[in-house]
């Protein structure tokens, strides 16, 4: 069995000294506010995994500009100065409970599923190639992608001033570091990918080109952060809308890109697999294992490490210097302090929270009822679900399980009267008949039912009546 005290061994990211080899992994949440300011409600998410002893918090994904970077409704930026300001909140409070903190950068490209009334409608990509797959329906999308139009090479350079640009506030506001989203289907990934990538300019066709855009990111950003943190780089095979896809040229794409990124001075690359430890193009070494081989920077490994062993041996064996959690991260946000205290690990269920919150789901006796949670991977506060029965006294309650993670609300509760109490940053209220934000109050008459929801600055009052 792997000695998993190699985890808690101290580590370092380019100039940056971790307590030890364990970091949250970048997880999008879509629960900032509407124009992509981060909350007192993300601070408190994020500070829960550092009091749980992780040495690094990534956080989610954050768009760079006003223009069309943003992926998804009530994502967080970085994109100017007050969005840079309310990240400070964050970045204090996972200082103060003992972690460092990164930002993780991104521009969607062509994965747009809605963003700022404010900022451009449409989506941008090196080619104006449709995106495989449909849109991600827990972060409010439906159907098909939108076929993107080709990025013009003034655009890219606007581009690369805004990762830029944004680099240095992620600097101003504290962060200790930040990682250039270069994964997972989004533009910068969209350029590395062959088939989304049809580009005949210094852009496209070779690795050696494909990668160009991320090389030169990452060398500006590091030229104008001058070196006071480390500017990381993620990078993967499969993508939201593909979870198929592989680098079409193997382990020679390896070969190719990473010695390129370290001459760009990437302080740390970081690689995500469903299954981090698989082995890649019949070479012997995961992806990751590829990245140590022909890099020099230090690498961040995530994907499927949710036990103890399986993480360590990863760090053991030399094809990783930090493993991310993620959804173990979730199930325990005090998964190092567990492991040290050799206490059990509860297991994330991925299919119990869909179940709760999926339209129709039946429960064995409510006749009716309220699920709450605070604001997640659906960014739903509370669903009233009612079944042909007479109303028969007081509206029960069911926690979504999958939230616990954040804090379960506290609760008054009287006939037919829901109280959320807590602190929670609550401002989105869903029945059977679809979404509805609520800023000061809500009412509706909905088949037999009178709702009423009323908001407060510490969450909010639901009252529903048969009438």
């Amino acid at each position: 069995m792997t000695d998993t005290s190699i985890l808690f061994q101290s580590a370092t990211l380019g100039s940056l000294e971790l307590k030890n080899r364990l970091a949250v992994a970048p997880m999008t949440r879509v629960s900032a506010t509407d124009d992509g300011r981060a909350t007192q409600q993300m601070a408190d998410y994020y500070a829960k995994f550092a009091a749980g002893g992780f040495g690094l918090i990534i956080v989610e994904a954050s768009y760079i500009d006003e223009q069309y970077s943003q992926g998804y409704h009530f994502q967080p930026g970085l994109a100017n100065n007050a969005q840079r300001d309310a990240w400070k909140l964050v970045v204090d409070a996972v200082h103060a409970a003992g972690a460092k903190i990164c930002m993780q950068l991104v521009h969607a490209g062509a994965l747009n599923q809605g963003r700022n009334a404010n900022y451009p409608e449409g989506a941008i990509a090196p080619s104006a190639v449709p995106p495989k797959g449909e849109m991600l329906t827990f972060y409010r999308g439906e159907g098909t992608y939108p076929t993107p139009r080709e990025v013009t090479t003034d655009e890219l350079i606007a581009i690369k001033d805004a990762f830029v640009a944004a680099s240095v506030r992620a600097l101003e506001a504290g962060f200790d570091a930040v990682e250039i989203h270069g994964a997972n289907g989004y533009l910068l990934d969209q350029f590395w990918t062959a088939h989304t990538n049809q580009r005949t300019d210094e852009y496209g066709g070779s690795a050696r080109n494909r990668i160009r855009l991320d090389e030169e990111i990452v060398k500006a950003a590091v030229a104008a952060t001058q070196g006071k943190l480390p500017i990381g780089l993620r990078l993967s095979q499969s993508k939201v809308n593909d979870f198929e896809y592989q680098w079409v040229g193997g382990e020679q794409d390896a070969a190719d890109i990473f010695p390129v990124l370290d001459e760009a001075g990437v302080g740390f690359l970081h690689i995500t697999e469903h299954v981090a430890t698989d082995e890649v193009f019949g070479s012997g070494h995961s992806l990751a294992g590829l990245a140590k081989k022909h890099a020099k920077a230090p690498v961040i490994v995530n994907g499927g490490l949710g036990t103890p062993e399986t993480a360590a041996s990863v760090i053991a064996a030399g094809d990783a210097d930090v493993v991310a959690q993620g959804k173990a991260a979730l199930a325990n946000p005090d998964w190092p302090a567990k492991v040290q205290a050799g206490e059990p690990l509860a297991d994330f269920d991925f299919g119990h929270w869909r179940k709760t919150l999926a339209p129709g789901a039946e429960f064995a006796a409510p006749e009716a009822y309220l699920t709450v949670c605070r604001g997640g991977v659906d960014d739903v506060c509370a669903r009233l679900v009612s079944v042909q029965k007479p109303f028969s006294g007081t509206l029960p309650i069911v926690y979504n399980e999958y939230f616990t993670t954040y804090g379960a609300p506290t609760e008054e509760r009287t006939d037919k009267t829901l109280q959320v109490l807590g602190g929670h940053d609550i401002d989105v209220f869903m029945t059977d008949a679809g979404w509805y934000g609520v800023s000061t109050g809500w009412h509706r008459t909905q088949g037999d039912w009178d709702v009423n929801v009323e908001r407060f600055p510490n969450g909010m009052k639901v009252v529903a009546e048969r009438m």
